[in-house]
Formats: structure tokens, C-alpha cells, sequence
């Protein structure tokens, strides 16, 4: 079982940068496929980005392609999201999520664990 803890998120002007983080605790992150989720007020939680176990494999959707990377610090056991150019409609809670698949999902059901979530908010 891990435990995911999100940071990071606050207030920034449309055009500027965050840089979340989801630290892990108990069973190594590195055992998980990691996903980044945001929910918007009265929207579904969809899918942002994930990264494979090792790392090597990374996937974005496609409202965030070129703008937002991840990445993973193994031995810190951190995941980070990193969000340049943002845009008033990234506005939304963030969530990060650890599944047990092989590969990235996009499909929030396909995650086992989750954080609390951090919110972001892009004003224009």
C-alpha cells in the first residue's frame, strides 16, 4: 500500500508556471504507474498525465501536450508535474494517483491510490 501527499498548488497569472509534487510514503512509488488528475467544479476528473514505473515512459493529454512534463525522483520517492504556460482553464483540483497496471491509464478506475489533491488556479 502507498500513501500519495499532494504540494505545490496555489494562485499564478495566466502565461506562469507550478511545479506540483506527490511524495509517496509506505510502498515505494516506484512500484506504481503514476497518473496527474484534475477535477474542475462540476466537471469529471480527468486525466492530465502519467508516467511509467521506471520512468522512461511518459503520456499527456491532449489539452496539456507541450506544456506540462513529469517526472519522477525515485530515491526522493516524488513525482512532479511541472506546468509552464498555464491558461485559466487549467484552473482545478489536482490529484495524483498510483496504479498497479503495467501501463499508463487513462481511466481514474484503472487507480488504486490517491492523494488529497492540491488546488491550482490560473487567473486571466
Amino acid at each position: 500500500q502507498v500513501q500519495l501527499v499532494e504540494s505545490g498548488g496555489g494562485l499564478v497569472q495566466a502565461g506562469g508556471s507550478l511545479r506540483l509534487s506527490c511524495a509517496a510514503s509506505g510502498r515505494a512509488a516506484s512500484n506504481y504507474v503514476i497518473g496527474w488528475f484534475r477535477q474542475a467544479p462540476g466537471k469529471e476528473r480527468e486525466f492530465v498525465a502519467g508516467i511509467s514505473r521506471s520512468g522512461s515512459s511518459t503520456y499527456f493529454a491532449d489539452s496539456v501536450q507541450g506544456r506540462f512534463t513529469i517526472s519522477r525522483d525515485i530515491a526522493k520517492n516524488t513525482v512532479y508535474l511541472q506546468m509552464n504556460r498555464l491558461k485559466p482553464e487549467d484552473t482545478a483540483v489536482y490529484f495524483c494517483a498510483a496504479s498497479s497496471d503495467l501501463i499508463i491509464r487513462r481511466t481514474p478506475m484503472r487507480y488504486d491510490y490517491w492523494g488529497q489533491g492540491t488546488q491550482v488556479t490560473v487567473s486571466s
